[in-house]
């Protein structure tokens, strides 16, 4: 049903024309299976469509993998034109002077038209700077939901359309599936991003003092308040209880639940593509549960994914040809289609409202969650975003103190009160690296 809506003659017009130097444009990113062959598709599409310029996309590793072969690249002086750089190293980007080239300054040089207002406000608030001025464009913007094994409701005598709004009616559905037998009645990808960052923007509780970081580098922790422990509680309970299955602290969890073995799953929005290619059951995707002991309803998720980053030290055609591309991607028939096909937040308001008018919405019920989620409330300084330094490294200490609690080696308390003490100081250490 999704169309391309790249003119179909736009490739073949390319091939007709005189052969001429093209200049290349090497592009980094983070993407294998079917997200890779969309990527790989969008660059194609782009390279067709024109004869002047040829981006070269390479895959190298990932999220964090590919951060650093950027930063090792650029200190060798073998830094590509384009970096895929995922949200928690905002900070480190917007820190490297002299490393990176703002978009907003690639657009004015290359005199290419650039709209920043196009762009949906708690998308690019996460990448631009204090004065509004966007330092790297949005390229693949998620925000984690509910996905529902409708089957797996259905089977252990659960209504599949039972309201999932709350954390307390999910606890109650979770005792059912467990009581039934279910093996995995939830299970979760990216735990700290979902149940820690993307909870306190939820519930409009601040994660980071200094408005989450955005305020400036002299930020701490503050994610062990009473509301942030209560749920991380709640989840040691269920997983000593076998309700809540953890699998990994990346997206192990996904194969569980595409496999129909898990009944609930908490996951990225960017789960639809896999999801509806491997499963083989009814699913729905959700708006991600909230406590209403913490709060009467909730503020708006925050988004996970990454953003395309230019590289200093490249030729004024490698970056004319970085404006061309870019404007591509942000085009609405393309962002509609990447969109459409990954489950992906659309970067402009243009791309959702063809997606509106094309009827994918109506003909793919939930598919809207996500943007509803991001849209339907103006963030505040606790839910527009994270800015910290360091956040990849206290992403890894948060993994090994949440695993203490789903272990029972710790008390959600515990844990949380660790976490912040050991981040702090690694935030300490970037803020005296960057005054």
């Amino acid at each position: 049903m999704v169309k391309n809506f790249l003119l179909a003659g736009v490739s073949t017009m390319a091939f007709a024309a005189p052969a001429l130097a093209q200049t290349e444009v090497e592009f980094w990113h983070a993407f294998t299976g079917r997200l890779g062959e969309l990527v790989a598709e969008q660059v194609e599409t782009f390279n067709n469509s024109q004869s002047d310029y040829t981006v070269v996309a390479t895959h190298k590793g990932n999220y964090s993998e590919t951060l650093n072969a950027g930063i090792a690249a650029f200190r060798a002086g073998e830094q590509p034109d384009i970096l895929m750089v995922f949200e928690v190293g905002t900070a480190t980007m917007m820190a490297a002077q002299g490393a990176i080239k703002p978009v907003y300054e690639v657009m004015a040089d290359a005199g290419a038209e650039f709209d920043q207002d196009a762009y949906i406000g708690s998308v690019k608030g996460y990448y631009t700077s204090s004065d509004g001025e966007m330092l790297s464009l949005p390229f693949n913007s998620s925000t984690p939901v509910l996905w529902v094994n409708r089957n797996k409701l259905q089977e252990a005598g659960i209504d599949p359309n039972t309201d999932l709004s709350t954390w307390e009616q999910v606890g109650d559905v979770l005792t059912q599936l467990k009581d039934e037998g279910v093996d995995c009645p939830m299970t979760t990808a990216w735990q700290s991003w979902i149940h820690l960052e993307n909870f306190s923007a939820y519930h409009d509780t601040p994660f980071a003092t200094k408005a989450n970081g955005f305020g400036g580098v002299d930020t701490e922790l503050a994610l062990n308040s009473a509301a942030q422990v209560a749920h991380i509680s709640a989840m040691g309970d269920w997983a000593k209880d076998g309700k809540f299955i953890y699998a990994g602290r990346r997206n192990e969890g996904g194969a569980n639940f595409r496999a129909g073995e898990c009944a609930l799953f908490t996951e990225s929005s960017a789960g639809y593509a896999g999801i509806k290619a491997e499963a083989e059951f009814d699913f729905d995707v959700r708006p991600l549960p909230y406590w209403k002991a913490v709060a009467d309803e909730p503020q708006n998720t925050i988004i996970g994914g990454a953003s395309l980053w230019v590289m200093e030290g490249q030729s004024d055609e490698e970056y004319k040809g970085v404006a061309a591309f870019l404007n591509f991607l942000s085009s609405p028939e393309i962002q509609a289609k990447w969109h459409q096909d990954t489950g992906y937040l659309p970067i402009t308001k243009a791309a959702a409202d063809l997606t509106r008018e094309q009827g994918f919405y109506d003909a793919n019920p939930g598919t809207d969650t996500a943007v509803i989620q991001m849209t339907a409330k103006a963030p505040t300084d606790n839910s527009k975003g994270l800015r910290l330094g360091s956040f990849d490294q206290i992403r890894g200490i948060i993994d090994e103190e949440l695993e203490a609690v789903w272990s029972g080696d710790k008390s959600a308390q515990e844990a949380l009160d660790s976490a912040k003490e050991r981040g702090d100081q690694l935030l300490r250490r970037f803020e005296q690296a960057n005054r």
